[in-house]
């Protein structure tokens, strides 16, 4: 029951660097912030180093924290993502009333998500998985929130999120995404698009340092120029910034000295999954996430260097600034692929789901505060309003006339990078998708032919309704078997 110390507005545990920087956000913005944390010095570090944002109540245990807050309650949870969430919001389940609102932050993942919220559900209890993109940063000055669950839990919830959430034109880069697992779905696809964003620009890099010989601190500055044009994002700002960065030990530049091997948490891994269990062909995405685990392969690639030959020349480019305009253009190609494959895996997840997500809505809520964060998301956000239920990006007027400006250019990288030996496959498989999805006629008809010959699987014809089966190994006879 409500006491008389319940005085604040909504409470976060987990205080961490994203919990805490969620928390002060919030106090800055003028709510009081019930603050907890197993470790009890880390809330009152936080409430010593920065109680100045405003108004935080500390409490040493959860039934304390819950005892604080204001009915509906709110209560925010940013653990680590896995077990440790599941006995968090156990605890915390108990310690509730219905009608309050239980919110997760995390990384989760969006079964998890599903599975919880309709446990909650059925002690009456809100549950909201929440995706926040925009890392330390964000969180301090305004991310942009991805909030799954109830609409009547948005109602409570939605004011404090919009208020604390990032701005672009004054308008909120947060919205109500859907019911249950919703939130934390798009952000996962958030998370894999950034994946190959990411790969997409290490792979300029490396074209433009194989290709011209540059130096980093000269291809940061092609970067620079970029992110001034419709390539602007947040992503290209800080490749220019890491790529001109000098590291103080060696004196050398800084990318030359860190370790080829790129890690993960597990976000694209997920993503990928969930691509293959809908039959969404996300290649973009897929390659940037094998892409990072190629690079962890540690014996693969000292066994392939010690024997495994080229067979190329030495790129001779003729023109720089021909070579990189057409990098240029084939990184924006490439990127507007991957975006467009992560909405349609949006729009698939929506409709298995009953969720009915606004893309529009996506595009929008991701122009600032998050990871991706881009000038091109004002188009997708155009796009998906001129046509809400649009079957492909890639089709709308805008994007096809943009892709095809620079289809020579990308065509030439591809073939380029191949011919000399530099490993492109976002490039490449972004391009082969491109090829694959306007093609009149794709080699599938051979695959479903040769699986009705060993497996009986039938197939169906171009000039006739129903399923068929040809009798491969008894006179070859046509059967129809609907």
């Amino acid at each position: 029951m409500q006491g008389s110390t319940a005085t604040a507005d909504v409470g976060m545990t987990g205080l961490a660097v994203m919990g805490a920087n969620l928390a002060r956000n919030l106090a800055r913005h003028g709510y009081t912030v019930a603050v907890h944390n197993r470790t009890y010095a880390r809330t009152e570090r936080l409430v010593s180093e920065h109680g100045e944002d405003g108004t935080f109540v500390p409490s040493e245990s959860l039934a304390d924290f819950v005892a604080s807050l204001k009915t509906p309650r709110v209560a925010i949870v940013m653990v680590k993502a896995g077990s440790g969430t599941d006995a968090v919001i156990e605890e915390l389940a108990e310690l509730l009333e219905p009608g309050d609102v239980l919110v997760d932050t995390g990384n989760a993942h969006f079964p998890d998500t599903i599975r919880r919220e309709k446990a909650l559900r059925e002690k009456g209890l809100h549950f909201v998985g929440c995706g926040v993109s925009g890392g330390e940063e964000g969180a301090l000055n305004g991310p942009s929130i991805m909030p799954g669950g109830t609409a009547e839990s948005y109602e409570r919830l939605g004011p404090m999120l919009e208020a604390i959430a990032a701005k672009v034109g004054g308008v909120p880069c947060c919205t109500h995404v859907g019911p249950d697992g919703a939130g934390h779905f798009v952000k996962m696809v958030h998370n894999g698009i950034e994946y190959a964003d990411m790969q997409l620009i290490a792979e300029a890099y490396d074209l433009l340092r194989l290709g011209l010989g540059a130096s980093a601190a000269e291809i940061g500055e092609i970067f620079a120029t970029w992110n001034t044009g419709d390539l602007e994002s947040y992503l290209i700002e800080i490749t220019a910034e890491v790529l001109g960065h000098v590291d103080a030990a060696t004196g050398q530049a800084f990318v030359d000295v860190v370790l080829d091997q790129a890690e993960q948490k597990g976000t694209g891994r997920w993503t990928v999954q969930n691509g293959l269990d809908l039959g969404v062909p996300i290649t973009g995405i897929a390659e940037a996430t094998f892409a990072r685990a190629l690079s962890g392969g540690v014996p693969q690639r000292e066994a392939a260097r010690a024997s495994l030959p080229a067979a190329t020349a030495e790129w001779a480019v003729q023109d720089r600034d021909g070579f990189v305009e057409d990098v240029r253009k084939a990184l924006y190609a490439s990127k507007v692929v991957a975006y467009s494959q992560g909405f349609d895996q949006i729009a698939a997840a929506s409709a298995e789901h009953d969720w009915d997500i606004d893309r529009g809505a996506m595009a929008r809520i991701w122009r600032g505060g998050c990871i991706i964060r881009a000038r091109f998301l004002d188009r997708i956000t155009e796009a998906y309003e001129r046509t809400p239920d649009l079957p492909l990006l890639l089709a709308d007027p805008y994007f096809t006339d943009a892709v095809s400006a620079g289809l020579p250019s990308w065509r030439r990288i591809v073939a380029g990078a191949a011919q000399n030996g530099v490993p492109t496959p976002a490039f490449s498989s972004s391009l082969a998708y491109y090829d694959g999805v306007r093609a009149d006629r794709l080699p599938a008809a051979l695959i479903q032919a040769q699986r009705d010959y060993f497996g009986a699987h039938t197939y169906r014809r171009v000039d006739r309704d129903g399923t068929f089966h040809t009798l491969w190994s008894e006179g070859r006879a046509e059967e129809q078997w609907d």
